[in-house]
């Protein structure tokens, strides 16, 4: 008679979240968390003056070309592709008249 001898893990997976998946999702969460920060630049939901109040009141205290700069959006979607035909698209201040004071003071096109 042939006989097959099979074996078993001494230890068994028991639950379903090992230590392995934790080291891999604490720091994705903690990439997630630090994407809210002022000093990361304009997120999805930013209108262009919520971009610019958020970069000039950080803790930073961004000068405004500083924030211009970091909430500004382009032609090509702000991607790698289309660089060298990408034009700034003036920035949304209606509403914020000491915005666009600060726009005019710094040459920056903006829609009132």
């Amino acid at each position: 008679m042939n006989e097959v001898a099979v074996s078993h893990p001494v230890e068994t997976r028991k639950h379903g979240f090992g230590r392995t998946a934790f080291r891999r999702v604490v720091p994705l969460l903690a990439l997630c968390a630090a994407g809210c920060s002022a000093e990361m630049g304009r997120t999805i939901n930013d209108t262009d003056i919520s971009c610019l109040r958020k970069q000039m009141g950080s803790e930073i205290h961004t000068s405004f070309p500083l924030a211009a700069n970091t909430c500004q959006r382009w032609t090509n979607h702000n991607t790698i592709f289309n660089q060298k035909s990408a034009k700034p698209i003036p920035l949304n201040l209606k509403g914020a008249p000491d915005l666009q004071a600060q726009a005019e003071e710094y040459s920056y096109t903006y829609t009132k």
